[in-house]
């Protein structure tokens, strides 16, 4: 170690409190964080390209350092989607540090894992108070039946109005209008489920059809148009 002359010269003063960092929550128990093996944790990081041209969110279940589980969900980028698929394989049997320096191919999903980073060295984690946190798979469950991410995706001008293409409950097929041509419901199908039942060796069309439902006042309608077409 070299000190500068200044420092050199100078007398030395006792250090007063010497108790270390504030504890944090880490599932289910208050843990004084020195090393990245002391960081546990499920958490979820929200990251944006340079030119916000598209987003990721990232999920990841951290056990004494490791990352375990990793989920990563894009959106409005095509070229993300496979930047993604490298970066799942990438991201787990790293530890946090390892993954925050490793080059996760897209600027969104290294955003992402700085903001992921943060939230977990913070202690602000889904499991700070859950008791052993969760098992490995539990990011799964942000996925709907069909394990498919939770998208909503509308799209409006202010010469004709609002169109809604996707919801929660899937992909949309109808919008319902009353007599004002105001929006009072929707005709979905869920794109997930109709997947599994053709999986199954269900007849797609039975299966399309089986897995449609609709949504608010749909049947009350007095004019049902296509979002897409019309």
């Amino acid at each position: 170690m070299n000190y500068s002359h200044e420092v050199e010269c100078m007398m030395c003063v006792k250090k007063g409190p010497d108790h270390g960092p504030a504890p944090i929550p880490e599932e289910g128990k208050w843990v004084k964080a020195r090393e990245i093996k002391d960081i546990s944790g499920l958490s979820h990081g929200i990251g944006w390209c340079a030119p916000q041209q598209g987003g990721c969110k990232l999920t990841l279940n951290v056990k004494d350092g490791i990352i375990e589980e990793a989920l990563v969900e894009t959106l409005g980028c095509t070229g993300m989607t496979h930047s993604a698929a490298m970066a799942a394989e990438i991201l787990t049997g790293k530890t946090m540090l390892e993954a925050l320096n490793t080059d996760l191919v897209c600027d969104a999903i290294n955003v992402a894992m700085r903001e992921i980073f943060k939230q977990l060295a913070y202690g602000r984690s889904q499991t700070a108070f859950s008791e052993g946190g969760l098992p490995i798979g539990a990011g799964l469950e942000d996925l709907g039946k069909g394990l498919r991410s939770q998208i909503g995706t509308m799209f409006s001008t202010k010469a004709k109005g609002v169109r809604y293409l996707e919801m929660a409950e899937g992909y949309i097929l109808k919008l319902g209008l009353d007599e004002a041509n105001e929006v009072i419901g929707y005709q979905f199908v869920h794109l997930g489920k109709m997947m599994d039942a053709i999986k199954k060796g269900v007849d797609h069309k039975e299966a399309y059809e089986k897995n449609i439902g609709t949504y608010g006042r749909f049947s009350e309608a007095v004019k049902v148009i296509d979002p897409r077409h019309e």
